[in-house]
């Protein structure tokens, strides 16, 4: 029965993280209406917010990273892992899961160790395609891994591997609007190309040097440009756009909040190389130019990125040489229409729509098996 359902989720840190937890959460609400989900995250990240706002509940672990470089301060830590541990305990106890869910971040850690302890089946959810550590760490314990790449049995044992592609937003797939309905919101023509810049919701220091170091060719391209500079950097580029000036084709926001409409709007996108973010190029079919981040975990964007390069999926341009080429290459690439069709049909091709609902599917599956 659906209300006997009930499924701890874990983990988060990043949008990264949370956007499939909740989409998996979501999928398993549409199969078992009447399921009970509870979300075990680390106090003060951005799940604490972002999860009650899709409408589920959450408890917080006072859970941190280690700090390398003061070793110190990780007498702290020690302490919030054990605290974290028995929080864990109690929480499980209390809430009585049937399924275990982590999709990494600090929470997943404890939550996931303290489940299996308790012979609760656990699954792993993997973005990205060079394993988190805490994954890598838990992956003994679990029951199935879901990831997103090939090549996972590096870091899991592949009996337990079920390639499912990553959860993406389930709104991207329901964009109504027209291509030149999308342009009109952003006050930009249709009748022109158009690309678009994003670093994520806080915004990529790199990616908007990029952008103020070309104003110029930007304003004779012809080519209009959709950027997202982030909430971090949007006074400072305000006031650098005031004094350059702001070519009448480049259109700036701090946030996107509709990126169906954005995605929909551009032919051709410029992303830092996160899973979630290469997931969702994939499922709509864009033409994209990756820079991956240079301040992540083993160096895990670049992994990212060159899987795609190496089917031709996607064009990856260092953080280094970003500033002084990306928008050229942007530029190049977007007048070549057959290069950015053979693009397009080759990142298509890796896109998995049902991610959610495969893992959904299989966390029931082993709430099901474990009673």
């Amino acid at each position: 029965m659906d209300d006997e359902l009930r499924i701890i989720i874990s983990g988060g840190g990043t949008g990264g993280h949370i956007f499939p937890a909740v989409s998996i959460a979501n999928a398993i609400k549409a199969q078992h209406p009447g399921a009970k989900i509870l979300f075990v995250g680390a106090l003060g990240r951005m799940e604490m917010q972002r999860v009650p706002a899709a409408g589920y509940e959450i408890k917080g672990l006072p859970i941190c990273g280690f700090d390398r470089k003061n070793m110190l301060h990780n007498v702290k830590v020690l302490f919030k892992i054990w605290k974290s541990q028995r929080m864990a305990r109690r929480i499980i106890r209390e809430f009585r899961p049937m399924a275990a869910v982590g999709v990494g971040g600090y929470a997943s850690g404890p939550t996931l160790n303290e489940a299996a302890k308790m012979g609760v089946p656990c699954l792993l959810q993997e973005q990205n395609s060079y394993a988190g550590v805490t994954n890598k760490l838990l992956a003994r314990k679990a029951q199935r891994i879901c990831v997103a790449y090939d090549g996972m049995d590096r870091f899991f044992p592949s009996d337990k591997i079920l390639k499912t592609g990553n959860p993406v937003r389930q709104s991207l797939t329901q964009v109504k609007a027209t291509r030149e309905e999308a342009l009109a919101s952003f006050g930009l023509s249709a009748g022109r190309k158009t690309i678009l810049i994003v670093g994520g919701s806080l915004g990529a220091r790199t990616m908007n040097e990029s952008v103020l170091g070309h104003l110029g060719e930007i304003k004779a391209s012809g080519v209009q440009f959709i950027w997202q500079t982030g909430k971090y950097y949007s006074e400072h580029i305000a006031a650098e756009l005031a004094r350059r000036g702001k070519p009448a084709n480049l259109y700036v926001t701090d946030f996107i909040a509709d990126m169906g409409a954005a995605y929909r709007a551009a032919d051709l996108v410029i992303s830092r190389a996160g899973a979630g973010s290469i997931s969702e190029l994939c499922l709509v079919g864009k033409p994209a130019i990756l820079v991956p981040s240079p301040n992540v975990a083993e160096d895990h964007q670049t992994k990212n990125a060159m899987a795609l390069v190496a089917k031709d999926a996607a064009i990856c341009v260092s953080d280094a040489q970003a500033p002084a080429t990306v928008i050229a290459t942007a530029l190049e690439t977007v007048a070549d229409n057959e290069r950015m069709a053979l693009l397009a049909a080759n990142i298509r091709r890796l896109a998995m729509p049902d991610a959610a609902d495969t893992i959904a599917r299989e966390v029931v599956r082993l709430a099901r098996q474990g009673r």
